[in-house]
């Protein structure tokens, strides 16, 4: 019996310090045109798979012109975040037939593209012993 509880005093120190070494980043988005819709906002782990595939993935609903999303529990590392305002609900950044997001977009570092989407570079962000707050103003 005594070493069951040993045991399990070890697996719970091992979790514990596997979450200590975890952080969050909180996702502040403001100045929503409207409440309309949902705000989509993506995490994304490496230049490879930015604006394709999101680590994570967030829907947030938005009030008064203001959204928040926290990823919770997240390694230590370089991230990135893109939002869009999702206006009418299908899932998807709506583009004109330039390939102009319609849209409202922005990403973390208030990054922004010219002539096409912003650069990895401009958008990362590294994640190390604290909690990121992450502001993006649309």
């Amino acid at each position: 019996m005594n070493h069951l509880v040993i045991i399990a005093m070890l697996i719970a120190s091992a979790i514990s310090s596997q979450l200590k070494n975890h952080q969050d980043i909180v996702v502040n988005i403001s100045n929503i045109d409207n409440d309309k819709g949902k705000i989509m906002i993506g995490l994304y782990a490496s230049e490879g798979t930015w604006l394709g595939n999101p680590e994570k993935g967030f829907i947030g609903k938005i009030e008064e012109g203001v959204s928040t999303a926290t990823f919770a529990n997240i390694t230590p590392g370089v991230y990135a975040v893109s939002i869009f305002h999702d206006e009418n609900d299908n899932n998807e950044l709506d583009m004109n037939f330039m390939g102009i997001p319609k849209e409202d977009n922005g990403c973390s570092n208030n990054a922004s593209g010219f002539f096409g989407p912003p650069k990895w570079k401009d958008a990362k962000f590294e994640l190390k012993d604290k909690t990121e707050i992450i502001n993006i103003k649309l």
